[in-house]
């Protein structure tokens, strides 16, 4: 090897390890006042001053230190400004094992780690945690598990999380039949709301017609709205209005 190309391969080398030993000396003072900062908050600490590297170094010591102190919520910010996929992941299994699912899977989610996401949202379903499981299943865009979940729900007669998935994956033949459902079961919110995300004029309309029938003017004023039935609902503002209050 040439002699000056030998000296420049040394002399980068040279640069590189005191660039580094300067990070580590940083890095070093920084832990010393850590606990300080910590109180102040990581909101209020500014760290422009640190180029790209040393302040991902800093976010994850000051994730590091809110875990060690239990406070998981600031943890999961500072790796999240991290980029820290690794320490998000085993935050989430930290979550998991207090029962705080939700907050396991928003971690999960973040980490895009489509594993754990689709272990949890087992887990959740197994032992009828049914938003969580839906929650992590939707992050994963698991269409075949979350119509397995809707349909169950539908059974079950869990009209919200039912109305959710069928929505996430836009199945409106699934909507309609929820909102049948629940029509035939007297809760007449979750039919309009099923019919509506269903984009189902012509079930909407009869759904007005029932309000009518039965005296629930602003339901049914509501429902010819969403139905597009202008004539309808001009129909019950005019002679009905001032009952809507009562409805």
């Amino acid at each position: 090897m040439d002699d000056k190309i030998l000296q420049k391969v040394v002399s980068n080398v040279a640069e590189n390890v005191n660039e580094i030993k300067k990070r580590e000396a940083q890095l070093s003072n920084f832990r010393r006042i850590l606990p300080a900062l910590i109180e102040k908050g990581l909101d209020n600490v500014n760290l422009s001053m640190f180029d790209e590297e040393t302040r991902i170094s800093v976010l994850n010591a000051f994730g590091e230190e809110y875990v060690r102190k239990g406070r998981l919520p600031e943890a999961m910010k500072a790796f999240i400004l991290a980029g820290n996929r690794v320490k998000l992941t085993a935050l989430g299994k930290d979550y998991e094992r207090v029962g705080l699912f939700s907050n396991a899977v928003e971690c999960y989610r973040l980490a895009d780690n489509t594993e754990m996401l689709l272990k949890v949202g087992n887990k959740c379903l197994e032992e009828g945690r049914t938003g969580d499981a839906i929650r992590a299943f939707r992050a994963i865009n698991d269409v075949e598990r979350l119509v397995r979940v809707g349909e169950d729900c539908l059974r079950k007669e869990k009209y919200d999380h039912a109305i959710e998935v069928f929505s996430a994956v836009n199945n409106k033949q699934k909507l309609a039949e929820v909102g049948d459902k629940a029509l035939r079961e007297r809760q007449i919110g979750y039919a309009a709301k099923a019919y509506e995300l269903a984009g189902d004029s012509e079930r909407l309309s009869s759904l007005g017609d029932m309000c009518l029938r039965e005296g629930l003017f602003a339901t049914a004023f509501k429902s010819y709205n969403l139905a597009g039935n202008v004539m309808m609902a001009q129909f019950v503002k005019e002679n009905f209005g001032s009952q809507f209050k009562h409805d």
